[in-house]
């Protein structure tokens, strides 16, 4: 049995911390109910690039990731009659995920304070830019705000450039995850004492406590603030560095420990650079090594010596590679919902009558029902 089985989760966020964190919900086996608010739903649905869900219809192929297996409610619930219905929907539901800014849930009556009154076994999770309270508590944000913020995308780049943005977003995910394993420790908690709770999580938190990690301990350990491309792990020393190859690819090597830099100074024959392993200035030494030989040549080398080195692969190569192949990384096998898909079936278990529903459509409250 999935270890979330028989938990219902109300998904009131859009575009991706929300819904990545309920994504890892769903697939530990939760019901994962989004409620939209019509016409649009979650903004992420025509955000570019997009995923064909058959020869007439596509939609964000963001969206279509992070809410595979989930179901839709299409639902005006900042309008009095829609917010009676999110309270009622409410009282069968485990978890509610908000993700507006502070303040808007208690603006239309949908606080923890007016859940919990329906509901007092119930988790209620605010997932924001920079948390319920302090002086950005109303600021507008987006990943690369809550990154520079946070001391990380000063860092992103290579010595003597300008920083860069990262490939993927990470205070989004990192606060995903987050809300997602705050809310599984609710859940058991809820087991011993039988009460809800209230979880306050903020991107920005979760950028400063991953800038803390290794940044914020290079800080504290030196009284100094790391430099772009001069810390341990960022491009200091040669044994921890990207390489370019002689077909203008890259290689990534990572030989930290002794024993990893000794395999691969052995294994290609330079035994001038085993005691080099943290000089900066035998970067370019490495360097010029690596350009002489390919990709191609370079991994097949890899493969003989233990040393932590590995190509740089473009998404396609990730998604064919053996290991991503024999660890099932890629599921796509279960649709993302359309919107209001589910609507009626989730109103019809709360009890709504057939009628009701066609008077709350006629009304504009919920979406069309679902095709």
């Amino acid at each position: 049995m999935p270890a979330l089985d028989e938990i219902q989760i109300l998904d009131l966020s859009r575009l991706l911390p929300g819904p990545y964190a309920t994504q890892w919900l769903a697939d530990l086996g939760a019901e994962v109910i989004k409620v939209e608010r019509p016409p649009e739903g979650d903004y992420a649905r025509g955000m570019p690039p997009y995923y064909a869900r058959d020869a007439e219809h596509s939609e964000g192929a963001i969206f279509w990731r992070n809410n595979r297996g989930k179901k839709s409610v299409a639902l005006d619930f900042f309008a009095a009659s829609g917010r009676e219905i999110l309270l009622r929907l409410c009282e069968r539901a485990d978890v509610l995920l908000e993700s507006f800014r502070p303040g808007v849930m208690a603006q239309r009556g949908l606080d923890y304070a007016s859940v919990r009154a329906r509901n007092p076994r119930l988790i209620y999770c605010s997932l924001s830019g920079y948390g319920q309270n302090g002086p950005y508590r109303d600021r507008a944000g987006h990943d690369l705000n809550y990154l520079a913020l946070a001391g990380i995308l000063k860092m992103n780049g290579a010595p003597n450039s300008a920083p860069i943005p990262l490939p993927v977003q990470v205070a989004d995910l990192a606060g995903g995850m987050q809300a997602a394993l705050r809310i599984v420790a609710a859940l058991v908690e809820r087991e011993r004492s039988g009460a809800g709770k209230f979880l306050d999580i903020a991107l920005f938190d979760a950028a400063v406590d991953w800038s803390q990690t290794i940044l914020g301990a290079c800080y504290r350990a030196t009284d100094e603030n790391p430099t772009r491309g001069a810390t341990p792990l960022t491009g200091a020393y040669p044994c921890y560095n990207i390489y370019e190859t002689a077909d203008g690819e890259f290689m990534a090597l990572a030989a930290l420990e002794p024993k990893f830099w000794r395999a691969f100074c052995d294994g290609v024959a330079r035994a001038d650079l085993l005691e080099l392993q943290f000089d900066a200035d035998a970067r370019a030494r490495v360097a010029e090594l690596f350009k002489q030989r390919t990709r191609a040549e370079w991994v097949a080398l890899a493969e003989q010596i233990d040393c932590c080195l590995e190509p740089l692969l473009d998404v396609d190569e990730t998604y064919a590679l053996p290991q991503t192949l024999a660890r099932a990384l890629i599921q796509e096998e279960r649709n993302a919902p359309r919107l209001g898909q589910h609507t009626r079936e989730i109103l019809r278990r709360a009890g709504y009558t057939e009628s009701e529903l066609q008077a709350l459509q006629t009304a504009e409250i919920i979406g069309a029902a679902e095709a």
